[in-house]
């Protein structure tokens, strides 16, 4: 029996059919509403392979939503994005998008900063409100507040104690070298003015381009050699040795040997701090920031009851308020360092180094206040000589980097 001819199919219902189809074969139950004609091309262009490992069967996702296929690729959960039967259109069963991720607040980074060197501040404050302890026994009690908060943080980081293999010769140097800057800069607030050991000690940037040139085989300009120089200058103006100004010493704290002597021990915390920094570069992030923290205050613990049984210095202070700036010191430099750190981690170097001036402006302010001593105009021009300088060294270094 012959057939007649085939009547053609009205183009409107056919479309209208195959968006029905679409529609149907979107979801979970795709596969079983599928005709046989469908189902074919299905097994055959698509691996077993591919379906067992649990990818989402989905067509590449166009520019606008590249971040949302690449989340919902990584966590491996079928139906996100465009269903793969019905490319042109969006798919009904579409989960809700994500949250896109949000950038970090402008300025945080320079808050961040401004807040760490205003409880670094305070508790270089507390260092010279502290009677009778010792500057070393005051590291040593910093190093054991800290280290109550750093072990828990290693314990959840899971990182361990001991450090790569090839980092702990590294981790060593940093723990000696930083834990030894730490002594020194309190003696210097001990024995000289809090704006004097606070600006010497600024002066780190300048050195740690010169040891970074030395150890490193970093670039040194002649602009790093020339903010060298202007450190120096404002060095000489904050110190005021007498074969250059004479007998006058006015405006010092104390005796001018102490000065002298607490002037030392600033600049050297600055060297080794400098030192400090050059180790922390060369490590890179190949060792945890807590890692390293611990290093830090397990070794200056070490030093420092090294120390105070050579002096003979151990002893508790009497006074309660003593006992509670010794806590608020450990507490205030762990914090000043987690949030320089986030700082960094969220800024550019430049700016930060700028905000970190923030550092002389509250020593200023409080020498004036909790002391009722003014600076003089010496050591403002060399405060005015160091800041400048450490500033242009780390400008300096991020415009290159930034090339």
């Amino acid at each position: 029996m012959r057939r007649g001819p085939r009547r053609p199919e009205d183009p409107g219902s056919g479309a209208a059919a195959a968006g029905a189809r679409r529609r149907t074969g979107c979801g979970e139950n795709a596969g079983r509403e599928m005709g046989p004609q469908e189902s074919a091309p299905e097994s055959t262009g698509k691996s077993s392979d591919q379906g067992e490992s649990g990818l989402s069967l989905t067509d590449p996702a166009p520019s606008s939503v590249g971040e949302e296929s690449a989340d919902a690729e990584a966590t491996g959960a079928a139906g996100r994005g465009k269903c793969w039967r019905c490319p042109p259109w969006p798919c009904g069963w579409r989960a809700e998008p994500e949250a896109k991720k949000k950038a970090p607040c402008p300025g945080l980074g320079l808050f961040y900063t401004l807040l760490s060197a205003f409880l670094f501040s305070v508790a270089s404050l507390f260092v010279k409100k502290v009677q009778d302890v010792h500057a070393v026994e005051i590291s040593a009690f910093r190093c054991v507040f800290q280290m109550l908060v750093i072990i828990p943080c290693l314990i959840y980081r899971k990182t361990g104690f001991i450090g790569p293999k090839g980092q702990r010769c590294f981790l060593l140097l940093r723990g000696v070298l930083g834990s030894t800057a730490m002594i020194l800069i309190y003696y210097a607030f001990q024995t000289t003015s809090l704006a004097d050991a606070t600006v010497i000690s600024f002066s780190c940037p300048v050195f740690t381009s010169l040891f970074a040139w030395i150890f490193l085989k970093e670039k040194y300009s002649l602009w790093d050699a020339f903010f060298t120089l202007f450190t120096i200058t404002g060095v000489i103006l904050i110190v005021r040795p007498p074969f250059l100004f004479g007998s006058n010493t006015s405006g010092t704290e104390g005796s001018h040997s102490v000065h002298l002597q607490g002037t030392f021990a600033a600049i050297g915390h600055a060297v080794f701090a400098a030192m400090t920094l050059v180790i922390l570069r060369k490590m890179g992030k190949s060792v945890d920031y807590f890692l390293s923290i611990w290093y830090y205050v397990i070794l200056g613990l070490t030093e420092s009851i090294i120390v105070l049984f050579i002096l003979g210095e151990w002893s508790l202070p009497y006074c309660g308020l003593d006992r509670l700036f010794l806590i608020l010191i450990g507490l205030l430099g762990l914090g000043g360092q987690i949030l320089l750190t986030k700082a960094v981690q969220i800024e550019k170097a430049g700016p930060v180094a700028i905000m970190k001036t923030m550092d002389v402006v509250f020593a200023f302010i409080f020498q004036i206040i909790f002391f009722n001593d003014v600076p003089t105009w010496w050591t403002v021009g060399g405060a005015l000589c160091v800041v400048a300088s450490s500033t242009g060294a780390v400008i300096h270094k991020w415009l290159q980097s930034s090339k």
